[in-house]
């Protein structure tokens, strides 16, 4: 059963050409550590975590709530993907004035970058979202000086409404709408 403006979770495991989205399980945990201590990911969102903190603190099934998706190649976790984390009303960046967008937020092992999976994980995540809450928009916030962020922000379809700093850096805001371009 579900809540008024809230999907069923975890949905089926989506399927892409080449990868898996689906509900974390224990066996994703120590990619979720190395997601998060490792110096290359955390370049853009506050800097990596010790190891020693995170095996600590971790739990034995990561990420487990509504909109967080595993995304796995060849039956291993490259990285996740959240969809329904609401952006809080006092944050920076919004697109209503009450603020409670979904926000699309990414991570992938460094070993996983360059192959287009992040694309490929994202545009299917941004699919069911759709499916679940027609006509939402959804919202995304990476620093200015992330271009592969930036790229990927364009390739799926995301158009910039503002720039403002917060977390000392300057951050790039925008939307995707389900709203196809008219012309």
């Amino acid at each position: 059963m579900t809540e008024p403006g809230v999907a069923a979770w975890p949905p089926a495991p989506i399927r892409t050409e080449r990868l898996v989205l689906r509900e974390s399980e224990a066996r994703d945990r120590a990619a979720s550590i190395e997601l998060s201590a490792s110096p290359e990911v955390g370049t853009y969102v506050g800097g990596a975590r010790s190891r020693g903190e995170l095996e600590r603190v971790v739990p034995e099934i990561p990420g487990r709530r509504p909109g967080f998706f595993v995304v796995e190649l060849d039956g291993a976790m490259i990285g996740f993907i959240q969809l329904l984390d609401r952006r809080e009303a006092d944050r920076p960046g919004h697109v209503r004035p009450e603020g409670g967008e979904a926000e699309l937020g990414y991570m992938f092992l460094p070993d996983a970058w360059g192959h287009g999976y992040a694309a490929e994980a994202c545009a299917a995540a941004l699919d069911w979202f759709a499916g679940a809450f027609p006509g939402e928009p959804v919202v995304l916030t990476t620093q200015t000086a992330n271009a592969r962020s930036m790229r990927l922000a364009a390739r799926l379809g995301f158009t910039e409404v503002e720039r403002f700093e917060d977390y000392g850096a300057e951050q790039w805001f925008g939307v995707w709408s389900q709203v196809p371009p008219s012309g």
